[in-house]
């Protein structure tokens, strides 16, 4: 009987370039993996160890100044890298399909979502223009999607973010490939959409058996989707074999360290990052690339490459895999004690709204039609002197607009928000005093857009500083030091551009500047989003330390639950500007008493393989119900007749624990 080939099959693969030293330099290293169909597999590790090269490899495709410089990419036997062109083009797209991290840049914004599905059956399928149309259409019903024919009409702008995916997914599977790559295919997205997508992909993969390569650096992801997972450091495999044996009995170093640096909700632990960076490419270690980073590094580690060699039902790359023992999985740690506060407010912000749209023409002539909804409305909370407060909730909950309308940034349409001593901090930042501004400090979530590309970070630190303190020059260089060495910096980046800075690296500079002020209050707005999650880990531990150590206070956004677990005393839930609940983290976290903030506590996904979700933790599009009302209504499964007629208070269950629910005396089923 023939053997039918693998779906796709590398064989010592090494991809690389010449650095100007005219030494070839690998990005991916010497990898070798085989998927057969139907299998999923899951790419793991940090930024920058050749996930995303490796999974473009699978296309038969490689950067600009990339090259194959050894082995060979096979897709059902043939070599990739020898096809022509034109073959490779009629594979991809038809028999080899990606979703792209960014769905939002991958659609083009000039033509309807349906005109841009019609594309990819127009270019790979013999269907004449109605029989594409129906199938337009379908693909939008089987990814999940309401109103097809209305959503086929339009833009890429006029859909959120979860939307944006669904519609690279109906892309990816139009005809039914063979193997779909995705590459990061849920980054950046809220929990719940997360969870929809997962077990759609999952669902289409069951259904057509087709292979799935899924590069991601959340664990939990290629937990609830791949069967199989290869853990990939410094261009290598180090560790690969079914995702029940890495993911639960990991036997690499490496492959420990990355589940140890996860959240986990459960406990409430701050994660422990890996020590160390990894090495850069074009200047490897002899032996062991983990080698300076491994706690358990000997002799022979640092003089010899380890082989990847069979073990366990997988495969390890480490010279004493054998001798590691057991692995003590996170969850069996005890939680982290948070730390105490003195129980007086610092901050209050009393019954807030915010209208996130500026009046237009007709509102200046009194032309105005319907009112935009609120972003914020009538929020209260108090912020304690040295607590960690968690806002968490899905895009559009009005997380962000809080912090921007306490750091000025937005005016309230009605309330208030002041410090202790009485400062109002409704003003606006331009109107607010010298010392107001010092007290409040924001770090945005995208580094990049808040630090000048043109300044050193020496210059960055400078300002805060000569703003704030007066100190200007050599009076000013002790403070950097002192600011880049509780950072974990050494004094060497002071003299860097952001541009020659990891992500991880720019965001410690961001909370440095934040922390130059000497503030009272820090907002951090989604600090550690799309970060690895050991970077993850190290950005948590630095908040948690420098708040603990300062007596600061800290507002913590985040659509991660278990993220905001780990550092925050309290967690408030937000859906659609208003609060739903709010109390202690491990009650809200371990105990919900809102069906909303159920369904985000049951989406989030662990690192472990064959996670349960349970039936009503997954919620669904939002049905709608006209205004008025409790605003989750349309996706309650909990849902009475009073949901639609009137918005429920916020009840105190005890004295630390509130919840907007005219359920919320019984428990949830």
């Amino acid at each position: 009987m023939e053997t039918r080939p693998d779906v796709i099959a590398t064989d010592d693969l090494q991809i690389g370039f010449v650095t100007r030293a005219g030494e070839q330099a690998a990005i991916v290293d010497g990898v070798s993996l085989a998927l057969r169909h139907g299998v999923s597999l899951g790419l793991a590790g940090e930024s920058g160890c050749g996930k995303s090269t490796l999974l473009l490899a699978l296309m038969g495709h490689a950067k600009a100044g990339l090259s194959v410089t050894r082995g060979a990419c096979r897709f059902e036997g043939r070599s990739l890298f020898e096809m022509p062109e034109a073959e490779l083009d009629g594979l991809r797209g038809k028999r080899i399909a990606m979703v792209p991290q960014n769905a939002g840049q991958a659609l083009t914004p000039t033509l309807r979502i349906g005109a841009q599905i019609d594309e990819v059956l127009r270019f790979h399928t013999d269907l004449g223009p109605a029989e594409r149309h129906e199938r337009v259409l379908d693909l939008i019903d089987r990814v999940q999607l309401p109103t097809p024919a209305e959503l086929a009409r339009r833009y890429p702008h006029e859909l959120l973010g979860g939307q944006q995916q669904r519609i690279a997914v109906a892309m990816a599977v139009a005809v039914d490939p063979v193997l779909l790559l995705l590459d990061e295919p849920t980054t950046g997205l809220d929990v719940t959409t997360q969870l929809r997508i997962l077990e759609l992909l999952r669902d289409l993969a069951d259904q057509s058996g087709t292979a799935m390569v899924c590069v991601s650096h959340d664990i939990g992801v290629i937990a609830r989707l791949c069967d199989e997972v290869a853990v990939m450091y410094a261009g290598r495999i180090v560790e690969t074999g079914r995702a029940d044996d890495v993911l639960v009995r990991p036997r690499h170093p490496y492959a420990r360290g990355l589940l140890a640096s996860i959240p986990r909700l459960k406990t409430g632990a701050v994660p422990e990052p890996i020590a160390g960076r990894p090495p850069t490419m074009g200047r490897m270690p002899q032996g062991c690339r983990f080698a300076l980073r491994c706690d358990h590094v000997r002799d022979l580690c640092r003089a010899e490459v380890p082989p990847l060699r069979p073990l366990a039902g997988g495969a390890v790359a480490c010279h004493f895999a054998e001798k590691l023992g057991p692995w003590q999985r996170p969850h069996d740690l005890a939680a982290t004690a948070l730390a105490a506060t003195d129980h007086q407010p610092v901050l209050w912000v009393e019954d807030i709204a915010i209208t996130y749209a500026r009046p237009g023409l007709f509102d200046r002539f009194g032309m105005a039609g319907a009112k935009p909804a609120r972003a914020v409305d009538g929020v209260s909370f108090t912020l304690e002197h040295g607590e960690v407060l968690g806002l968490v909730g899905e895009s559009g909950s009005g997380k962000s607009t809080i912090l921007r309308g306490i750091a000025g940034l937005w005016p309230l349409d009605q309330g208030a928000i002041a410090l202790a001593d009485g400062s109002d901090l409704a003003r606006s930042v331009d109107e607010r005093p010298r010392d107001v501004l010092r007290r409040v400090q924001l770090v945005f979530q995208n580094p990049d857009a808040s630090l000048n590309p043109r300044r050193t970070i020496r210059e960055i630190l400078a300002r805060p500083l000569a703003i704030y303190h007066g100190l200007t020059g050599q009076e000013a260089a002790p403070r950097m030091a002192a600011l880049m060495a509780d950072v974990r910096l050494g004094e060497d980046y002071l003299d860097r551009l952001p541009s020659q800075l990891s992500g991880g690296e720019k965001q410690r500079v961001a909370i440095a500047r934040a922390f130059a002020a000497e503030p009272e209050i820090i907002l951090c707005d989604e600090v550690t989003s799309a970060l690895d999650v050991s970077v993850q880990a190290s950005i948590l531990n630095l908040l948690a330390d420098l708040c603990a150590s300062r007596g600061v206070a800290c507002i913590m956004v985040s659509h991660d639950l278990a993220v905001v677990r780990a550092v925050a005393r309290r967690i408030a839930v937000l859906y659609r500007g208003r609060l739903c609940e709010i109390g202690p983290s491990a009650e809200v976290a371990l105990a919900p008493r809102h069906p909303y903030t159920r369904a985000l506590v049951g989406a989030v996904l662990e690192p472990e393989p064959g996670q349960a979700i349970e039936s009503g933790a997954v919620i669904v599009e939002d049905a709608g119900g006209g205004p008025g009302g409790c605003s989750f209504r349309g996706r309650c499964p909990r849902a009475i007749p009073l949901c639609a007629k009137t918005v429920p208070d916020l009840v105190a269950l005890d004295p630390a624990h509130a919840v907007r629910c005219h359920r919320a005396g019984e428990a949830l089923a």
